[in-house]
């Protein structure tokens, strides 16, 4: 299959990597539509079930494309490009992701494009205007945590990842062990406001470098909880918006830290941040205060374009379609796909 050679680049974005089915169509670099369905199947497990969220890509991806061409005027027909999550992510939702979009592109004639979901996240940054390079960004999802350098487009390296929990995994241990809702990262969010961030002491962790280490964060509020609920059966009801205010600022403050290390040992001063996590307001808000303590520019996404969302997947096809960076049909699904360039 060819590429069409056009002024204007349509391309489709298809993200089915854990449990929002998500559906963009863009135009250059500009969001045309970028349509998502949640799974609320899983609240009641307090986490994604693998086979739960498979099931429901299946029922939600044709009335989510449906609604995506919709809105974003155009004929399937105008489409020059179909971009799909490769991974990482979950086997059964990327399988039924790139099913679909390998059907699509056989029906339609079209040059297929497969995206790592992390690249995507970084990229997300450059919706709706050009880049600058190079940047520093902070990628803060449920699954993962890492500080990438990108100095261009095709170039991004990981500088510092967790060595265990990504961030996003912990605020959900922790907001089970509070008894809130999955997923806990909002939850947390809405219960901190009126807390005091400082109510509660927590572990900081002694990691070299610009890697990350969640798990003795996570073990450390536990013990707190089991220790103060054996003396007062009230305690987590009793002091909730603390005990979340004070998690939240200390997850966000062990992220500014290591972001601060990386502007200096790398002296570049442009940070983007991506991932569910940036979509946190408090986390916004930290990141914003570094453009006067550290003098940095600042870019932030969108909070649509920081949780998993088809349009950073049509982004990164976009910029891969220009490169001509197409896949075969039998391109497999890579649950562990790692980016290639790394430091």
């Amino acid at each position: 299959m060819s590429a069409k050679v056009s002024k204007d680049i349509i391309i489709l974005g298809i993200e089915a990597s854990c449990d929002d089915t998500s559906i963009a169509i863009l135009r250059n670099n500009q969001i045309l539509a970028n349509i998502v369905a949640n799974q609320e199947v899983h609240n009641e497990f307090g986490g994604v079930v693998p086979e739960l969220a498979s099931r429901e890509h299946q029922k939600n991806i044709i009335p989510t494309i449906s609604l995506a061409i919709q809105k974003s005027g155009i004929n399937m027909k105008d489409i020059d490009g179909i971009a799909f999550t490769k991974g990482p992510g979950l086997m059964g939702s990327l399988l039924v992701g790139s099913s679909f979009a390998k059907s699509l592109a056989i029906a339609l004639k079209k040059p297929l494009i497969s995206i790592n979901h992390m690249e995507a996240h970084v990229l997300a940054n450059l919706i709706d205007h050009n880049p600058d390079f190079p940047f520093i960004c902070l990628t803060v999802s449920g699954g993962h945590t890492q500080i990438v350098i990108v100095k261009d487009i095709h170039d991004i390296k990981i500088i510092g990842e967790t060595l265990d929990d990504s961030a996003g995994e912990t605020f959900d241990k922790c907001a089970k062990m509070l008894g809130l809702n999955y997923p806990g990262g909002p939850e947390i969010e809405k219960k901190s406001l009126g807390g005091n961030p400082k109510a509660f002491d927590f572990t900081f962790p002694k990691v070299d470098g610009l890697n990350f280490s969640f798990s003795g964060l996570k073990t450390n509020f536990m013990q707190l909880i089991q220790k103060k609920s054996i003396k007062n059966t009230h305690f987590i009801n009793n002091n909730i918006k603390d005990l979340c205010a004070s998690i939240q600022y200390t997850i966000i403050q062990i992220l500014i830290q290591k972001l601060k290390i990386a502007i200096q040992k790398h002296n570049i001063h442009k940070i983007a941040i991506s991932g569910g996590v940036a979509a946190n307001e408090e986390f916004r808000r930290s990141i914003n205060n570094l453009q006067e303590s550290h003098g940095v520019n600042i870019t932030i996404p969108k909070k649509e374009y920081s949780t998993d969302n088809g349009a950073m997947i049509a982004i990164a096809g976009y910029y891969k379609y220009k490169m001509q960076q197409f896949c075969n049909i039998s391109e497999n699904v890579d649950p562990r796909y790692k980016l290639q360039y790394q430091l």
